[in-house]
């Protein structure tokens, strides 16, 4: 670091022309803004005068040997040192920050201070009591050694204070920081958790999300499309022609229902009555050449309460106790069939009435 002094260079001797008596300087460098030259002549170092118009025949620019450039406004300096932990693999910086501004370009100059944070360094450095503030501590402590830091620096400062010869120089603060595996360590689980915390957030968005088109998609197809035209995501063209075709095919698929169900209907009906109609047309045969009297009527409402049906159209009903045919004249072999009460293997006539109502 080059403050304060800027520069230093060696100046030849200004020889005289036989044509001119005058002498003039021409191998001073520039001056910077906020700087003063200093001019060593002979064995003394005079400060050309602020505010004046820099002169190259000046007598003092001329019989100098060197120059020195002196930067002369408040900088803020800042050194650094390094304090041990409870661990001997680990280590805190501290960093302590000094104003300065030379006061003295001619003492500056003399003492050739090149860099100011030689003798601050110097300075931080005498503090033999800085170490044990920090040793006691793991580096994971870093806040607690920054506190104890700041306290001991001040009160170093204050005792103590800062000194460079042709400055004024100002404890301002301290700031201690933890090694960088530390450093790196807490920059990788803070990535760690930021990037996990995202994640997390990201979720809850695609739930909630989720849970929202749910939700639309519950109020039905119609809610949908609204909103998709309100967004303008659909077009409204579009949805009106979908929402008529869909409705078409569900009118064409009720209507081809509901066909296919009454032509189900019908024909179960149709195959019902002429089952009823075959049951009975058998029982007719089989009562017919029976040689008893039976109730016909009876026996027709017996077999179409356990069938379930009604009375087959065209056939007459009769009173309670009126008999539709009476008993006729029976042949030899239904009167054997009668008698022995047997089912005609042949035909699968039923011989007696007890086994028809039974």
């Amino acid at each position: 670091m080059n403050y304060p002094v800027i520069a230093e260079h060696i100046l030849t001797t200004v020889q005289g022309t036989w044509w001119s008596r005058r002498r003039r300087r021409e191998d001073v460098p520039p001056l910077p803004p906020g700087a003063a030259y200093v001019f060593r002549v002979g064995g003394n170092y005079r400060t050309f005068p602020e505010g004046m118009v820099f002169d190259p025949s000046h007598p003092d620019v001329l019989d100098a040997s060197s120059v020195s450039l002196v930067d002369t406004r408040a900088r803020l300096v800042e050194v650094e040192r390094t304090l041990p932990s409870m661990s001997e693999a680990d280590n805190f910086t501290v960093r302590a920050a000094f104003t300065c501004q030379v006061t003295d370009p001619t003492v500056v100059a003399r003492q050739g201070v090149i860099d100011v944070t030689v003798p601050l360094r110097a300075y931080l450095m005498g503090d033999a009591d800085l170490p044990r503030v920090s040793a006691g501590h793991r580096v994971e402590e870093v806040n607690a050694v920054r506190i104890e830091v700041s306290h001991r620096m001040t009160a170093y400062s204050a005792i103590v204070p800062p000194r460079v010869t042709g400055m004024s120089v100002e404890f301002v603060s301290a700031e201690v920081h933890a090694s960088d595996d530390l450093r790196d360590w807490e920059q990788k689980l803070r990535d760690e958790r930021r990037s996990w915390e995202l994640q997390r957030g990201q979720r809850d968005f695609q739930t909630e999300d989720a849970r929202r088109i749910a939700e639309l998609l519950s109020q039905g197809s119609d809610h949908v499309d609204a909103l998709g035209i309100a967004r303008q995501e659909i077009d409204v063209t579009q949805a009106a022609a979908r929402i008529h075709r869909i409705t078409e095919e569900e009118s064409a698929r009720r209507h081809k229902a509901e066909t296919s169900d009454r032509a189900h209907a019908q024909a179960r009906e149709t195959a019902e009555a002429q089952m009823r109609r075959d049951m009975v047309l058998t029982l007719l045969r089989q009562m017919g050449g029976s040689e008893y009297g039976i109730d016909y009527h009876q026996v027709l409402d017996q077999v179409l309460r356990e069938t379930g049906g009604q009375a087959t159209p065209g056939i007459g009903t009769a009173g309670d106790n009126a008999r539709m045919v009476e008993p006729g004249k029976a042949g030899p072999d239904r009167a054997a069939a009668g008698r022995g009460g047997a089912r005609d293997a042949q035909g699968g006539f039923v011989a007696d009435e007890d086994d028809l109502v039974e």
